[in-house]
């Protein structure tokens, strides 16, 4: 299926590795420019040269999006660099790498989790708006988490601040809808990583089977313990990514307000 990106722009913030570069890498297949970005820019600047390599058009961009003057930055030599952005994917954010339980979960931790999830999207989305309403054209995709609709016990902080960024994505999408723009979420579930991988090769050797046995295997025996998954695997970066591609295209003009879950099944939320 042609998805009509040939001559659009996107930008993919944290896109210097795991999803973030796999949309990159799949929007650029389908003919988009896509500007990388991350804070390493030596990083996002290495994927964007892997693009260009394999035929496609990239650039690459840095910054802090918690940095309310490097955001204006960024988003300045974007379109300096690119001329107009027509699709943001607003991939950056994450836990920040510590998981807090409710017995020592700490306010600034919230705080920090919604300046990084939230805010670092809403940064980046509303310098390029004003352009995007000009244009009466344009698509926001913002990458949410099956954590802010099937809350866990641990990480509170990241759960809730992925649930507000679904109500941003409900709200823009109601507000951009008669400026030709679309506003969606894309919220995974266990999808495959470096550090996924590493997770579950630790929690098999921990079992008894060897931590350099066969990915299928060590799925087979590890995913249970972490996810009751209806498919019985995990995702794959580039499943993600698919569903990334057709939001930002021509094709899902009618779709928005979504929030579409990559997750094998693994919500029962209709």
């Amino acid at each position: 299926m042609d998805l009509h990106l040939n001559g659009k722009t996107a930008l993919v913030t944290g896109s210097g590795k795991g999803i973030g570069e796999a949309i990159a890498v799949r929007l650029a297949e389908e003919g988009a420019t896509v500007i990388v970005h991350g804070r390493d820019r030596t990083r996002a600047e290495g994927v964007a040269s892997g693009i260009v390599a394999r035929g496609g058009k990239a650039l690459a961009v840095s910054g802090d999006l918690t940095d309310e003057d490097a955001v204006q930055w960024l988003v300045g030599e974007a379109l300096g660099l690119a001329g107009a952005v027509d699709i943001v994917v607003n991939n950056a954010g994450g836990s920040g790498g510590i998981k807090e339980s409710w017995r020592d979960t700490r306010s600034a931790s919230w705080a920090a989790a919604y300046d990084r999830n939230v805010l670092a999207a809403l940064r980046v989305t509303t310098g390029l708006l004003p352009g995007m309403r000009q244009r009466q054209w344009g698509r926001v995709i913002n990458i949410s988490s099956l954590a802010a609709t099937l809350a866990p016990p641990s990480a509170p902080d990241y759960a809730a601040a992925k649930a507000a960024l679904n109500a941003l994505t409900a709200s823009l999408a109601k507000d951009a809808a008669g400026a030709g723009i679309t506003v969606n979420a894309v919220s995974p579930g266990t999808i495959h990583s470096a550090t996924l991988e590493a997770r579950f090769r630790a929690a098999a050797a921990e079992r008894g089977l060897a931590a350099d046995a066969p990915w299928d295997e060590i799925e087979r025996a590890v995913l249970p313990l972490f996810a009751q998954v209806p498919m019985r695997r995990v995702g794959r970066l580039e499943e993600v990514a698919d569903v990334v591609a057709f939001l930002a295209s021509p094709r899902a003009g009618y779709l928005t307000g979504a929030n579409i879950r990559v997750d094998g099944g693994l919500s029962p939320i209709l």
